[in-house]
């Protein structure tokens, strides 16, 4: 999957992923996708439902050992 960005949001604590998130798919295009690695397990929750309130897609997302990545399109 072809990311323009890449955010690490790996070590910080909710809501620091969903923030981070917010402003990174700001500098982006839309269509565009932003690829999110975070640690916290909240994420998964927290950047789906945040996801999805914001129209945008998530396309997909793995789960590496600890990390958890996410691939977001934007809107």
């Amino acid at each position: 999957m072809e990311a323009v960005k890449v955010l690490d949001a790996k070590g910080m604590a909710c809501p620091m992923p969903v923030v981070k998130t917010k402003k990174a798919i700001e500098q982006i295009d839309s269509g565009e996708i932003l690829e999110v690695h975070a640690t916290d397990k909240g994420s998964k929750s927290d950047l789906a439902a945040w996801t999805k309130s914001g129209g945008h897609e998530l396309v997909d997302q793995t789960e590496e050992g600890d990390v958890l990545k996410f691939w977001i399109k934007k809107a």
